[in-house]
């Protein structure tokens, strides 16, 4: 067995996506298995890049925005939310689906309201996270809110979940002893960190 790799090395970092990209899965058929209003299932036949037919199942989903809510005080917004899939609560930034024909500055604006009382006055997009690659579409733009107005929250009937301020530094500490393990929560974090960092915070 070679010591010598066989993988050519990147040293610069470029995008994924290609033009006439040879890895291309060529869509031949699509169906609605499942249709809840909530979430779909579809089964799609692909072609595969070597002309093999192949099925793929997926839950299309319309996207997400999420909110770093940061406070004159160098405090984040969390919230504590049973997620019922995992059977248990998680810490997690403030988010919401966002809406038909809604952007998603729209959406974070509305969600970071409703769920906790919110308005922010600043407003900074710090990058779009796919969380769920290999069974789903989702994408979850995430933005930075400063410039904080507390008011009253503005919860859907049958939500439930509690609302705390964490410091920035603590927040971090979580992350890496393990007890934050939410995925925008977790990516939220790191941008938030390189964006103070480029502030000189």
């Amino acid at each position: 067995m070679s010591k010598i790799s066989p993988f050519p090395l990147m040293t610069h970092g470029v995008p994924a996506e290609r033009d006439n990209d040879p890895l291309t899965e060529t869509t031949t058929s699509r169906e609605v298995l499942m249709d809840t209003g909530f979430v779909q299932l579809v089964k799609e036949t692909v072609t595969l890049p070597g002309g093999e037919p192949a099925r793929r199942y997926m839950l299309p989903h319309k996207g997400a925005a999420a909110m770093l809510a940061l406070d004159g005080e160098g405090n984040l917004v969390f919230e504590r939310q049973w997620r019922h899939p995992c059977k248990q609560a998680f810490w997690e930034i403030p988010a919401g689906k966002i809406d038909d024909d809604e952007a998603p500055l729209t959406a974070a604006k509305r969600e970071l309201q409703e769920e906790c009382g919110i308005v922010a006055k600043t407003w900074h997009e710090l990058g779009t996270v796919r969380n769920a690659i290999g069974y789903s579409d989702e994408r979850i733009v995430i933005f930075v809110a400063e410039d904080l107005t507390w008011g009253e929250q503005d919860l859907d009937p049958g939500e439930y979940l509690e609302v705390v301020r964490v410091p920035f530094n603590e927040a971090l500490r979580m992350a890496h002893e393990g007890l934050i393990t939410d995925c925008k929560t977790l990516v939220g974090l790191m941008w938030l960190e390189r964006f103070l960092a480029k502030r000189g915070e």
